[in-house]
């Protein structure tokens, strides 16, 4: 069993995965992101969110393994976040599809820290979603995405390092 497939059976029914709840206050956004000694943890019970700026830094001290859930085009189009592994949240399989591929690039560590980045926030949101409840537990949320939103200047905007993605 993948551990896609285990966290689903824990789960139950189908689509029981996704539980917001609307806007979570900004405090509680911050307290849900511990760094003691230097050690990144996500709590379980708020969905974190990671600044693009911080989420580099991250993934270049090797504490975080950066993720774009966008699409192939869009990899090709703008290219993607340094170091960033490839994962389209568009699997044709679905979200389990998604979840395999995940388990396939990151390998079965439910505790590896990940941080999931897209164009505008949406789709890492429900990327973020998806691995919590397939039993991720340090899933963090680059909701400013590649190109900004209400939520900072988002990756390109920063002027953050890229990889060229032509091949994908």
């Amino acid at each position: 069993m993948t551990h896609a497939e285990s966290g689903a059976a824990a789960r139950g029914a189908p689509g029981n995965w996704l539980r917001w709840r609307g806007p979570v206050p900004a405090a509680l956004l911050v307290l849900g992101l511990v760094w003691p000694a230097g050690q990144l943890q996500a709590q379980d019970t708020i969905a974190p969110i990671i600044s693009a700026d911080d989420a580099l830094r991250l993934a270049e001290s090797g504490q975080i393994v950066l993720v774009d859930v966008r699409s192939p085009q869009e990899w090709r189009q703008t290219g993607v976040p340094s170091g960033a592994r490839t994962v389209t949240i568009h699997n044709p399989n679905g979200l389990v599809g998604f979840l395999e591929a995940m388990e396939g690039a990151l390998g079965a560590d439910p505790d590896q820290a990940i941080a999931v980045i897209c164009a505008r926030g949406n789709r890492s949101t429900l990327a973020q979603s998806a691995l919590n409840e397939a039993g991720y537990t340090q899933v963090f949320n680059i909701r400013e995405g590649m190109l900004g939103n209400t939520d900072g200047p988002g990756w390109l905007a920063r002027g953050l390092p890229t990889d060229d993605c032509s091949g994908c």
